[in-house]
């Protein structure tokens, strides 16, 4: 058997890649190198600016011709540093050299040496990292959230007058609406929005240990806390001032925790969802073309569905991983977070897939009004509750006389299917005021949803 041309290890970057691939704009190794090369050249400008040791300051043009650094990177670049990383064998050198080929390029030798002036690795990678983060989730991960809750929010809109039973452990259950349902996760979901939407992306520039040790000696009449914080700042970040080598990476697990919790109600959606399609509530719509069973023509499969259920919880899985590796370095400096940031886009990328699935899957369901109300009309049982709490209050108010409403009602329904005729008949009997009893007769399982439609304006 001749061996296989080289191939995605990843499903990512294989069978998945277009639902994917946006990410691949800011958290593959390419974008990080290109955040890289951002965060060095911005430094480079800042300090110019500002005339900083004999430098002098560049024109308007020389500023766009060094963006453009950025603007441009590509292919070319992409493959240079692949060649200087051979050689360097540190992937933030290669970076500073070919910064330093492009100022040679520019004619700027004569502010090369403040390249990477008094930075070390991290202070790059710390901004670099917290840069691409920020637009990942920013302009990828959250517009596809969005998706989804919106879509939620129309169906808990139209279908919030759809009387179902609610099934409270598996069981027949007090009813509630469709659109009640789906407004819960909608309230839910925009709670982890809003929470999400407000995390912080902290960066240090610090040096080597995080404290300015290298650039007090260099400038000792310098403000290097409130230089460092001006420049973190001006990339759209929030400075940390307190760090080790490294930047503690807080942040980091704070959103990972949120999205790991933002995947996980979305988890329970899926499930939801999967249940609702079982047991007839949510029909599925055939998609033109598409199989269900290889053997069983019949069948449409939840398969969206099931995809995102896997999609999030591996997800969940390696943004657990990341935190807990996160969260800790070895006294000032250790590399574990170099390999596990590697894979920030690894455990989005799945979030990103479950996303992609559920928003194709709610567009391919509807509810099933008739299968609704069929089984509401099956469990008349479920009323027990209202009747039993209605004879509560009648003895409350010394109307009624009845011991034990609860075991009253519990004799009657408790493990047995009830008929209309049989509730009439028994709330007839009891010893009960006329309007209570009149208010019981008109009681169906459809229209006991109490204020189920209301709460749907809450969203």
């Amino acid at each position: 058997m001749s061996p296989l041309p080289v191939q995605p290890l990843s499903p990512l970057d294989g069978r998945y890649r277009p639902a994917v691939s946006e990410l691949g704009e800011f958290l593959s190794e390419a974008g990080l190198n290109r955040a890289r090369v951002q965060v060095e050249v911005e430094w480079l400008i800042y300090l110019t600016d500002r005339e900083l040791f004999g430098s002098r300051k560049l024109d308007a043009q020389q500023h766009r011709a060094l963006r453009a650094l950025v603007a441009d990177f590509g292919q070319a670049e992409i493959d240079e540093l692949a060649t200087l990383e051979a050689t360097t064998r540190h992937d933030v050198k290669a970076v500073e050299y070919l910064v330093r080929r492009r100022l040679a390029d520019l004619g700027l030798t004569d502010v090369a040496e403040l390249t990477h002036f008094a930075c070390t690795s991290e202070d790059i990678n710390n901004l670099s990292y917290a840069l691409t983060v920020s637009a990942a989730v920013r302009e990828v991960w959250l517009p596809r959230f969005r998706t989804v809750v919106d879509a939620l929010r129309e169906r808990a809109l139209a279908h919030r007058d759809d009387a179902m039973l609610a099934r409270t452990h598996g069981q027949p259950a007090t009813p509630t609406t469709m659109g009640k349902e789906f407004a819960v996760f909608v309230h839910r979901l925009e709670r982890v929005l809003q929470q999400i939407e407000s995390s912080e992306y902290l960066g240090k520039f610090s040096g080597a240990t995080g404290t300015f040790s290298a650039h007090l000696v260099a400038g000792p009449d310098l403000d290097w806390p409130a230089i460092s914080r001006e420049f973190v700042t001006s990339l759209g970040l929030d400075w940390n001032p307190l760090t080790t080598q490294i930047e503690s990476h807080d942040w980091q697990v704070e959103l990972f925790g949120r999205i790991a919790h933002a995947n996980r109600i979305l988890h329970n959606l899926a499930t939801d969802a999967w249940t609702y399609i079982s047991i007839g509530y949510f029909s599925q719509i055939p998609q033109a073309g598409a199989t269900g069973s290889s053997t069983m023509p019949h069948k449409i499969n939840p398969i969206r569905f099931e995809n995102a259920e896997a999609n999030l919880e591996l997800s969940s899985a390696l943004l657990d991983a990341l935190s807990s590796t996160l969260v800790t370095s070895r006294l000032q400096r250790d590399l574990t977070d170099s390999t596990t940031q590697r894979n920030i886009g690894v455990a989005l990328g799945h979030s990103l897939l479950a996303l992609d699935n559920l928003a194709k899957g709610l567009g391919e369901i509807s509810v099933d009004t008739a299968r609704l109300a069929d089984d509401l009309d099956a469990n008349w049982e479920v009323l027990g509750e209202a009747i039993q709490t209605v004879i509560r209050a009648e003895v409350t108010a010394g109307r009624s006389s009845i011991a034990d409403p609860y075991a009253l009602l519990k004799e009657l329904t408790r493990g047995r299917r009830v008929t209309r005729d049989e509730l009439v008949q028994f709330v007839d009997g009891l010893d009960i005021g006329d309007e209570a009893k009149a208010r019981l007769r008109e009681l169906t399982p459809a229209t006991y949803t109490g204020l189920a439609s209301e709460l749907v304006d809450l969203l």
